[in-house]
C-alpha cells in the first residue's frame, strides 16, 4: 500500500492507494493529520505502507514532526524524483512539485490524451500536458482569496469581501462589493475560459481537469464542462511512486 501526502499552503491532504485504487483519504487545515490517518489505517488499511511520498508546496517544517510519527520512512518529492512524464520546462528545479504531480495525475488518468490542469488553490495554476505525456508549463495567477485580500490590503477604502455563500459572479458590478466580485470571481472565470480556448486551438480534443480547494466554488459559479478531480495531486504522487518500481 502506498501513501501520498500533499502539504499545501492552506491544508494538508493525504490518500492511501492499493495499486491505482484510492482506498482512503483525508484533509486537515493544519499539520496535525496523523491521528486521523493512523486510526483509519488501523480500521481499514490492514497492509503496511510500502512507499510514502510527500509533496510540499507549503511549510514542510511544520509537518515533519507529524510525518515522523507515522513510523515509516518517507521520500520528499523534488526535482530529482523520477517521473512517468517528460518535462519540457526551462527551469525544472524551480517548478512546483504540486504542478508536476497534477500533470502526472492527468497523464495517468488519460494516457494518450492532451490535458489542461487547472488547480485552484492559494494560487491558481494552469498547466498543459500533451498527448505524448510531455509537460510544457503553463501559468500562475493569484487565487480567489489572494485577489480579494490584495484589493483590501493595498487600498484605503475597499472592503475585504468574504466569498463564502456567494452564488453568482457578476459581470456588471452595481455596488462596490459587486464590482469587487466581478473583478475577482468573474475575471478569474473569464481568464480560465480564455486559457482553455487557447489550448484547444493547439489540441482540439483537450481534456480539462479542475482540482484544488476552490474547484467546487468555481464550478458552482459557472465553470462548466470541465472534469472535477479533487484528489488529482495525490493521484499524481501515486503515479510517481508506481513509476519507481
Amino acid at each position: 500500500m502506498r501513501l501520498a501526502i500533499d502539504i499545501g499552503n492552506t491544508a494538508v491532504k493525504w490518500a492511501a492507494f492499493e495499486g491505482k485504487e484510492l482506498v482512503a483519504s483525508g484533509r486537515s487545515l493544519d499539520a496535525l493529520f496523523t491521528d486521523t490517518l493512523l486510526s483509519q489505517r488501523q480500521a481499514a488499511m490492514h497492509a503496511p505502507f510500502t512507499d510514502v511520498l510527500v509533496c510540499a508546496s507549503g511549510d514542510l517544517a511544520k509537518a515533519q514532526p507529524v510525518l515522523e510519527r507515522l513510523g515509516v520512512p518517507y521520500s520528499l518529492f523534488d526535482s530529482s524524483t523520477p517521473l512517468p512524464i517528460r518535462l519540457d520546462y526551462k527551469t525544472p528545479q524551480t517548478l512546483g512539485a504540486d504542478r508536476v504531480a497534477d500533470a502526472c495525475g492527468a497523464a495517468g488518468l488519460h494516457p494518450g490524451e492532451a490535458c489542461l490542469v487547472i488547480d485552484t488553490g492559494t494560487c491558481i495554476t494552469v498547466d498543459f500536458v500533451d498527448a505524448q505525456g510531455t509537460y510544457h508549463g503553463g501559468a500562475i495567477m493569484p487565487g480567489l482569496k489572494m485577489n480579494l485580500q490584495a484589493l483590501h490590503t493595498f487600498t484605503a477604502k475597499l472592503p475585504l469581501i468574504d466569498i463564502e455563500g456567494v452564488e453568482k459572479a457578476p459581470v456588471l458590478g452595481r455596488t462596490t462589493e459587486e464590482s469587487i466580485l466581478a473583478g475577482t470571481l468573474g475575471a478569474t472565470l473569464l481568464a480560465l475560459a480564455g486559457y482553455v480556448a487557447l489550448y484547444k486551438e493547439k489540441a482540439p480534443a483537450l481534456r480539462v481537469l479542475l482540482t484544488g480547494g476552490d474547484a467546487e466554488r468555481l464550478m458552482a459559479l459557472g465553470a462548466k464542462g470541465w472534469e472535477h478531480v479533487p484528489q488529482l495531486t495525490l493521484i499524481g504522487l501515486n503515479e510517481i511512486m508506481m513509476n519507481q518500481k
